[in-house]
């Protein structure tokens, strides 16, 4: 086995040394039309083996569509793939698997109620015996630093180790490429260092990786080659090491991308808007996460981010400050109010408002138009879309009009059901919606999660101009080049405890990976 160097600056020079290769995959032509619209539009790509390749571009410039063609779960409309130099219909999951083609998705597919053996013997038609499978999950899970219990069972896992079992699920299944979306959303910064020391040793080992991210720093230290989408084509290939995060997302928008401002001076700090007392919440079933003794404030002026890896009651917090969840009601004031048995609605009518995790289905109704979404949250708000009992359409449209301006929704057509839109779009409405009543409390929940460095820095920049202004903006985000960005204070959740919120200029990337670990002890000493 090849020597694993170790993170930091050695393993961006492992990077550089781009290994001597033939071509595994070769894409000429590749097309796909939903409709009018043309997701891919003569795309061409090379992968070889051995090599990290990245695969770049906004939300909707159709990654997501070819690489499903590359995993079999879409067929091309035009083009070829050519596989080892054979020229190949790949027309299911099963087959690209078959010729050696796995995939880890951004959202896991694993029961909860399972073990790690048992979910991992699910994608094989025959697994076998138990017994000799979880010794091998063993052993591969053991031999690329990524160790695994097979007996565990899948809903007592912090998500990084769930991140692992897709992982080695794809390793058991010896394949020469593997398709990873956005690897690093779920994980620790420790643990970001330790999956890229593995895709390191894979590459040394003559495997190669497809690496779809939009944390360009990470596109930057790892990958050997990137290929940047926009529009559905190829618009540029370079040498990442060689690039810039700002040249790199430049070449995915094909303009400057600005990133945001944030005055010297201090901020006008002024009262108390948001205030968590001893918020304490039980689980709400077998798979959530119990909310223990938090405390927080949150004043007009700042932006205060709660970091942490997903499922440690971010999804849960998140539901007792909206209301969504009643709890007692001191645990949560708004504007010295006391709150926390009240509705949704009540608090948005205290000029609060919220943006959850799931754009679609909580955060907008599928079948329903972005006009029509907006009277949803906005109805009761005072803001004349209700009077006497009667809802103004005509309004709605015009306030989903301002939206798609000032927020750069795109769209094939005026007003479109919510569903129509690709998952940056929507959420770029999502949050633009909220953020469009100028509420003097704001709580959101991944405000850029899945969109690109475009469309994240202006909604960045939104959050910080909104709190400047003299409201009080909660984050919740598993970003941690987010967070740095833009809060003025920073808080740790792990297994359902928050830290203190600290000064964000003396927080540290250690500091916070040991807090999400659980590891005050060590964070004290970071």
């Amino acid at each position: 086995m090849a020597e694993v160097l170790m993170a930091g600056e050695e393993d961006r020079t492992h990077a550089q040394k781009r290994p001597e290769t033939g071509t595994l995959l070769d894409a000429r032509g590749l097309t796909k039309r939903f409709g009018d619209i043309l997701a891919n539009d003569r795309v061409d790509l090379a992968i070889n083996t051995g090599e990290i390749h990245a695969l770049l571009g906004e939300n909707g410039a159709g990654k997501s569509t070819l690489v499903k063609m590359f995993y079999g779960s879409l067929e091309p409309d035009g083009g070829a793939i050519s596989w080892q130099g054979r020229t190949v219909a790949i027309t299911s999951p099963a087959e690209a698997r078959a010729l050696g083609i796995g995939m880890v998705f951004q959202h896991f597919s694993l029961f909860e109620a399972l073990t790690v053996a048992e979910n991992i013997a699910l994608a094989f038609p025959k697994p076998g015996n138990m017994r000799k499978l979880a010794a091998r999950i063993r052993e591969v899970s053991e031999d690329y630093g990524l160790p695994l219990d097979p007996d565990a069972v899948v809903a007592d896992l912090p998500v990084g180790i769930r991140q692992r079992i897709e992982i080695v699920r794809c390793l058991l299944q010896e394949p020469r490429l593997i398709i990873m979306d956005e690897p690093t959303s779920v994980l620790t910064p420790q643990e970001a260092d330790r999956l890229f020391l593995t895709l390191q040793r894979l590459a040394s080992e003559g495997c190669a990786v497809l690496y779809i991210s939009h944390r360009l720093e990470e596109v930057q230290r790892i990958c050997h080659h990137a290929t940047i989408l926009r529009h559905g084509k190829v618009v540029r290939e370079c040498d990442p090491t060689r690039e810039t995060a700002a040249s790199l997302a430049r070449m995915m928008v094909g303009t400057e991308v600005m990133g945001v401002s944030i005055t010297d001076h201090e901020p006008a700090i002024g009262r108390t808007r948001l205030a968590l007392r001893n918020l304490t919440s039980p689980a709400t079933n077998p798979f959530a996460t119990e909310l223990r003794g938090i405390n927080l404030d949150v004043r007009a002026g700042e932006v205060v981010a709660i970091a942490g890896v997903a499922g440690n009651g971010q999804g849960e917090l998140f539901d007792a400050v909206s209301g969504e969840v009643r709890v007692g009601p001191d645990m949560v004031c708004l504007d010295d109010g006391p709150c926390g048995n009240r509705d949704i609605t009540w608090r948005r009518r205290r000029n609060a408002a919220f943006v959850p995790e799931e754009r679609l289905g909580h955060g907008a109704v599928p079948g329903m138009k972005l006009s029509q979404n907006v009277i949803l949250t906005r109805h009761g708000t005072g803001d004349g879309l209700s009077s006497a009992g009667f809802l103004s359409s005509k309004m709605a449209v015009g306030i989903e009009q301002r939206i798609k301006k000032t927020y750069d929704v795109r769209m094939s057509h005026d007003d479109p059901e919510a569903r129509s839109l690709s998952g940056g779009n929507l959420q770029k409405f999502v949050v633009g919606r909220e953020l469009d009543r100028k509420p003097g409390i704001l709580v959101v929940n991944q405000p850029t999660w899945g969109v690109d460095a475009g469309a994240a820095a202006l909604i960045r920049q939104a959050l910080i101009d909104l709190a400047r202004s003299g409201s009080a903006v909660l984050v919740i985000s598993q970003d941690l080049d987010e967070i740095f960005e833009i809060a003025d204070r920073i808080a740790v959740i792990s297994r359902g405890h928050l830290s203190g919120a600290e000064d964000a200029r003396t927080m540290t990337r250690e500091r916070i990976g040991l807090l999400m670990a659980g590891d005050a002890e060590k964070a004290g000493a970071a």
